[in-house]
């Protein structure tokens, strides 16, 4: 047995198993939302990274009509600007501003919905530039191969690059999911009740912020570190298949 009474905790660890076991419904509550605002995030804004990074890879050639060249150099613009502004500022401020701005607007929203949208927002701005930067590093040797063999500029980058371009960028992914693990506690500033929320509330019924901050600092690093074991161990799966599998699958059956 512990040796003390649980109603009346007499030192920091006592306090930290006190509050654990009194609010572990808050907490766990906390921990779900942290979770799930993470997960979401990190996929949605990693799809929207991809969509970015494609654009600002397309090629704008001479050929190409006046109309072509207008739309994707417009596109263009609109993604530089677009991961410029959500990579130079601070993702506490871009939750503030997109959550009152919305809401000043006369558009109900809530807490959690803004929380997501920022993460995402953020995320794909970050996931752009790594996309763009895995595009590239795949040799353009491939693209005029394929291209060579009659498949389309559209289709030698779905089946040729980017296979090849997303196992080069998973690490990246994969920390980019840990930083938005740890990146929702700033969400609290738009009252997101995740597991930040969660200890300041419980830290704030006994004035005991260092034992709840505590809770959650075990809590953060349990799966931070579940999560970095898992990535490390897809990683290695990864890099065991066939780079060209899915080309080789297209090109016998186009």
């Amino acid at each position: 047995m512990l040796g003390f009474s649980i109603t009346d905790p007499s030192n920091s660890l006592e306090w930290m198993i006190f509050l654990a076991k009194k609010y572990s419904g808050m907490f766990l509550e906390g921990t779900w939302l942290t979770l799930y605002i993470a997960v979401a995030g990190t996929i949605l804004g990693f799809l929207l990274g991809y969509i970015i990074g494609i654009i600002q890879d397309i090629r704008i050639n001479e050929g190409d009509s006046i109309l072509k060249k207008g739309i994707f150099k417009i596109l263009k613009a609109i993604c530089r600007i677009y991961v410029e502004i959500f990579r130079d500022t601070p993702m506490i401020v871009q939750a503030m501003v997109l959550y009152y701005g919305i809401r000043q607007a006369n558009v109900n929203i809530t807490p959690l919905f803004a929380g997501v949208m920022v993460t995402v927002l953020n995320t794909g701005a970050y996931m752009a530039e790594t996309v763009r930067a895995g595009i590239g590093s795949i040799d353009m040797g491939q693209r005029k191969g394929a291209w060579a063999m009659g498949m389309s500029p559209m289709k030698t980058m779905i089946y040729v690059v980017l296979p090849q371009a997303f196992k080069n960028i998973i690490p990246e992914m994969a920390n980019t999911f840990l930083t938005n693990l740890k990146m929702t506690s700033v969400l609290n500033v738009i009252a997101v009740q995740e597991l930040f929320m969660a200890a300041k509330t419980v830290g704030g019924n006994y004035y005991k912020y260092f034992e709840s901050y505590l809770v959650i600092a075990v809590i953060y690093f349990v799966l931070c570190f579940v999560f970095n074991r898992l990535f490390t161990f897809l990683e290695k799966k990864m890099k065991k298949t066939e780079n060209y599998a899915l080309a080789v699958e297209y090109m016998e059956n186009p």
